[in-house]
């Protein structure tokens, strides 16, 4: 018995002309009117399901719908109300057939008041306690001094108690999905964090010692951000002090070459830094939701610089931001442009393989290709790097939240009027799961207490947002998110499926404690999937400053372990328990794993470019700089 689980790929029964949902496309429609059966009544042609990208005309009927539906969904940022309300009513409806779940939670409210009136009657006295209930550790709204103190010590823990409470409303209702639990339990946990007392005027003693302090200064000062946040919100600028980090100048800046430019991307190859190289270069796959640089933030965390000190020759590709002209680009688009980054490496250093590294959907897409290569027999690549990425989509955290057959549909609408999804609306949605910290947090700060947070790289990148073009994301998240059909051995390149377990590159695959888009467990979930040697890098920090974790980068640590295909399956946690926490950057791991996967020797570094190709631009290049 091995560590990995048997993928069923699809029967040969499968008609192989699918769309992009992974159904059967539509059958053509007759021009002639429906056949009538022998001494029976009309048979109606059998239909198969719209394929996005094949809209109805825009007379039709049909047309009413996605106009109505494309409209809301812009006024919703793209979240689908439908959806919402389905899981509440089914929320209500398991509720109210659950007696014994409504006495418990009738029995913890009463014993919550009245463990909240000794509190209070205590606290009123002037009496010290222990608090009724702590905040969990990484809630860090009520810990200043101030909240300790009459009343506001009250009204935090009632804030938390009613937050517990609606915990235990929420979650554990017999014979509701988990998938109908955790939006209800989400939507309710934003409602109350909405009225956190942490976000009110008169509720935060925190707010309130500064407006003593000042005079009300803060006030002044709160308002003024909050004007010039809302002009350059209608301006489409971007956040104050994001000017100060722009690409090619403060962030991006290591030198390079652009060598390649097609319609989709630029390929930037990074100049030399020692005076010999390794002999096989990397290859990295940033995803396309996102600008490149983030692996090339500031010169001291940027990946890029610190891979190239190391002896590496460094590719990097450049997504160019699509725009409604792009709204046919889908998948195979993108795979077929690793392909051409891949020739173009080939030709300017022949004859050796190349290290593929993927971040985020990046990586997922660098899966799909790896996967597809090993099917077709080309062994170009020599390893594969996976950065905070997910290929099993069955637990994708809360991003699951907005991933449903309502949710898609709804965005669909959307995107297909656009023509692309927008930055607003996919940011959004990141930004709701993490309310707490960056929108309500930022609230109290900058417009309640008047302070401004810095701008830092990190921000001011995670700030250039891109916009994805509407066929290759409608495919993306039905095919991936939805169906889960690159888990299954059921996603289809070239008209036939391909399979992770045909990888037998070694892997390096990074995953981060904190992460909110591609949770560790289930990026974990990879060792179910290909029959190879997986390292698996576990480390601290969330979905992108986990990965921008450069040497002498204070309180990092990680844990690393390397699990050959022979060896059985571990567990995520057991592998946690079992697996020693080191301090520091993973950064120095990943280079000694690419020396000892790689070819021994070093030679002089290769041309910039291919033979003869002319004078080339700069990097960082035309597309970054794209608004």
């Amino acid at each position: 018995m091995t560590k990995r689980q048997t993928i069923s790929a699809p029967t040969d029964d499968i008609d192989p002309r699918a769309d992009h949902r992974g159904g059967p496309v539509a059958a053509p429609v007759p021009s002639t009117p429906p056949a009538r059966a022998a001494d029976g009544p009309e048979v109606a042609p059998e239909l198969g399901p719209l394929c996005p990208a094949e809209k109805p005309d825009r007379h039709g009927l049909s047309m009413l719908d996605q106009a109505t539906k494309a409209h809301l969904a812009r006024l919703t940022q793209g979240i689908s109300p439908f959806g919402l309300t389905s899981s509440f009513f089914d929320w209500g409806m398991h509720l109210a057939a659950s007696p014994g779940k409504q006495m418990q939670l009738a029995d913890k409210a009463q014993r919550k008041a009245a463990k909240l009136a000794m509190a209070a009657s205590r606290m009123a006295l002037g009496k010290s306690g222990a608090p009724c209930i702590d905040p969990l550790i990484y809630d860090k709204r009520f810990v200043a001094p101030e909240w300790q103190r009459w009343p506001h010590n009250l009204i935090y823990q009632s804030f938390l108690m009613t937050q517990q409470w609606w915990y235990n409303a929420t979650n554990d209702i017999d014979g509701l999905s988990r998938c109908d639990e955790q939006v209800v339990s989400f939507v309710m946990r934003q409602l109350l964090d909405m009225m956190s007392p942490a976000n009110g005027l008169w509720t935060n003693p925190e707010v309130l010692a500064e407006t003593t302090r000042t005079f009300g200064a803060n006030l002044v000062q709160g308002t003024q951000n909050l004007i010039e946040d809302m002009e350059r919100a209608l301006a489409g600028k971007p956040p104050v002090g994001a000017e100060d980090y722009l690409p090619g100048r403060e962030v991006a800046v290591t030198p390079g070459k652009v060598v390649h430019r097609s319609h989709l991307f630029e390929l930037i190859q990074y100049a030399p830094q020692t005076e010999t190289v390794a002999a096989e270069p990397i290859l990295i796959v940033p995803a396309w939701i996102m600008k490149y640089y983030i692996l090339d933030l500031s010169p001291h965390n940027s990946l890029v610089r610190y891979l190239v000190e190391q002896g590496f020759t460094v590719f990097m590709i450049s997504w160019r931001n699509p725009d409604a002209g792009d709204r046919d680009l889908g998948m195979e688009d993108y795979l077929a442009a690793l392909d051409t980054a891949l020739d173009e490496i080939g030709a300017i250093v022949p004859e050796t393989g190349v290290h593929g590294v993927g971040y985020c959907l990046g990586g997922t897409l660098l899966s799909v290709k790896a996967a597809l290569m090993a099917r077709d027999g080309d062994d170009r690549l020599k390893t594969l790097s996976l950065l905070a990425t997910q290929t099993d989509f069955e637990d994708p955290g809360e991003l699951q939240l907005f991933i449903s057959e309502s949710q898609l549909s709804y965005l669909d609408h959307m995107m297909w009027d656009q023509g692309y999804l927008d930055t607003k609306q996919m940011a959004g949605a990141f930004q709701l799961l993490r309310s707490r910290d960056l929108i309500w947090s930022r609230y109290v700060h900058e417009y309640l207490m008047g302070r401004r947070q810095p701008m830092f790289d990190l921000m001011a990148w995670n700030a250039d947002a891109t916009r994805m073009p509407y066929r290759m994301h409608s495919e993306y998240l039905r095919s991936m998110f939805l169906d889960n059909q690159l888990a299954q051995g059921q996603y289809r390149v070239g008209g036939r499926p391909v399979a992770l377990s045909d990888i037998r590159a070694p892997v390096f695959c990074v995953s981060t404690t904190g992460d909110h888009v591609a949770p560790w467990q289930s990026v974990y979930k990879l060792h179910l999937l290909a029959d190879t040697d997986i390292t698996f890098v576990l480390t601290s920090g969330g979905h992108n400053a986990g990965i921008v974790s450069e040497p002498g980068h204070k309180g990092r640590s990680y844990q690393i372990r390397t699990l050959p295909d022979a060896e059985h399956y571990i567990p995520p946690e057991d592998w946690r328990a079992q697996t020693q926490v080191q301090d520091g950057s993973w950064w120095p791991e990943h280079v000694a794993w690419l020396r000892a996967h790689g070819a021994p020797e070093e030679g002089p570094p290769p041309p910039m470019g291919r033979k003869g190709a002319g004078d080339l631009r700069d990097a960082p290049g035309a597309y970054v700089l794209q608004p």
